[in-house]
């Protein structure tokens, strides 16, 4: 069952964005902390810091402190909950196809 307590509006915010998107592939190998995923990108680390903060918000990341540092992982959860909200659209879509489909062929 889709999380009721989950903002889907912030999740698909969160996505919508390039450098988003590319900092969760990063982490798809594991948790990095902030300085590393700052590495790949020539901007500052406060503009990912931002980027974090997004992602935080959207529950599409955990971030925890480690001794001096922030250490980020993914929340495959989100991830789940939202393939699982997203199903629905695709069972709607294929009947629609397929109702065309059908259409088309009795024609």
């Amino acid at each position: 069952m889709v999380e009721e307590s989950l903002n889907y509006n912030n999740v698909f915010h969160a996505l919508a964005d390039e450098t988003r998107r590319d900092i969760l592939l990063q982490l798809n190998s594991g948790e990095k902390t902030i300085t590393e995923i700052a590495k790949k990108y020539s901007m500052s680390f406060a503009a990912i810091a931002k980027h974090l903060n997004v992602l935080e918000a959207a529950a599409l990341i955990f971030k925890r402190k480690q001794g001096r540092l922030q250490v980020i992982s993914p929340n495959p959860q989100t991830v789940a909950d939202i393939t699982e909200y997203l199903k629905q659209y695709e069972v709607m879509w294929d009947k629609r196809f397929n109702n065309l489909e059908n259409i088309l062929k009795e024609n």
